[in-house]
């Protein structure tokens, strides 16, 4: 589903289906934008903010724009996820045009 939103939003997506796959890919490439969920097997969406922050500090570079979205609508995932960088967090279920507004949310200025 967010891969469809993405392509209608004229987006190239590359997925990864855990979050150590995911620190892999961004070490190899640079993205314009990271839709990153909390809960993801072998490594959660906080560990892979934390990882995206260190490599932006180690290359004096600011973070990739980061847009979270999980299931979990605690106030205190969210403060964690937008401590570790996430510009914004989007909680699931959401609609096709709430994405998008955070998509454009999340990206504006970048």
């Amino acid at each position: 589903m967010v891969r469809g939103y993405l392509e209608l939003l004229k987006y190239q997506v590359a997925e990864a289906s855990d979050g150590r796959k995911a620190m892999a890919a961004l070490r190899e490439q640079k993205f314009e934008l990271i839709v990153l969920d909390l809960m993801l097997p072998e490594s959660s969406g906080y560990d892979v903010l934390e990882f995206l922050r260190g490599e932006a500090q180690k290359a004096n570079a600011s973070l990739t724009p980061v847009l979270m979205m999980s299931a979990r609508s605690l106030p205190e995932d969210r403060a964690h996820a937008e401590e570790l960088g996430a510009r914004l967090y989007l909680i699931k279920p959401f609609t096709r045009a709430e994405f998008t507004r955070a998509v454009r949310a999340v990206t504006e200025g970048s």
